[in-house]
C-alpha cells in the first residue's frame, strides 16, 4: 500500500511540475510581469532614506519603514496626525504631503522586498490593521515571545520598540537570528 501511494504522489508531483513548467515558460505578458517581480525581489525591507521622515517622525519614535505596512493603513493615519495614537502629530500641509507620498509609494504591496510581500500575503483578505504590531505577520512572527521579555522588560516595554531587539532594523534587516533581547541575550525560537 506504501509503494502505491509513492507512485500515485510521485505521478502527482512529476504532473504538477509539468504543468507549472509550461505556465512559466509561457509568452503571456501579465505572466511574465508577474514573475519578473518576485526574481527581483530584495531580501528584508527598504531602508529609510527620506531626512524629512526621520526627522518628522523619527524624533518620537523609531522611523518605521513604509514597508511594514500597507498603503490604506498609511493612508488612515497620515489623514488622521491630529490624533496619532494619542498625540497630536499634525503637520503643514506641504510636510504632510512630502511624507505621504514617501509612505504610500514604498508601502507593502507597492515596494519589492521580501519582508512586505511576506507581511502581505500573510494579511491576505483579512482586514488591514493601522499597527504594525496587529499585522498578522508581526503577530506570527512573534507569538513565542513571552511578555516578561517584551512588555514587562523595561529596556523594550513594547512590541513597537523595533530597534530595542533588531540591532539592525533602521538598515531595514529583521532576521531572527540576529535578535538580541536586552537583558535576555540572543533570542533562538
Amino acid at each position: 500500500m506504501k509503494k502505491l501511494h509513492r507512485v500515485i504522489a510521485s505521478t502527482l508531483t512529476v504532473s504538477l511540475l509539468s504543468i507549472t513548467g509550461v505556465a512559466l515558460s509561457s509568452n503571456d505578458e501579465s505572466n511574465n510581469a508577474l514573475f519578473s517581480w518576485f526574481k527581483k525581489t530584495k531580501t528584508g525591507i527598504d531602508p529609510v532614506e527620506s531626512q524629512r521622515y526621520i526627522e518628522e517622525c523619527g524624533s518620537c519614535h523609531f522611523p518605521y519603514q513604509p514597508g511594514l505596512l500597507p498603503a490604506t493603513s498609511w493612508e488612515t493615519i497620515t489623514n488622521n496626525l491630529d490624533d496619532h495614537f494619542g498625540e497630536n502629530a499634525e503637520l503643514s500641509e506641504s510636510d504632510l504631503n512630502t511624507l505621504r507620498n514617501f509612505l504610500l509609494n514604498n508601502a507593502a504591496g507597492r515596494s519589492n522586498y521580501g519582508l512586505p510581500n511576506k507581511i502581505m500575503a500573510a494579511q491576505g483578505d483579512r482586514p488591514l490593521p493601522l499597527r504594525i504590531t496587529e499585522m498578522r505577520y508581526f503577530l506570527h512572527e512573534h507569538s513565542e515571545l513571552p511578555q516578561r521579555m517584551v512588555q514587562d522588560n523595561p529596556k523594550v516595554k513594547s512590541f513597537s520598540n523595533c530597534d530595542s531587539c533588531h540591532q539592525s532594523a533602521k538598515q531595514g534587516l529583521y532576521d531572527e537570528h540576529d535578535v538580541t533581547i536586552p537583558g535576555f541575550g540572543h533570542w533562538d525560537d
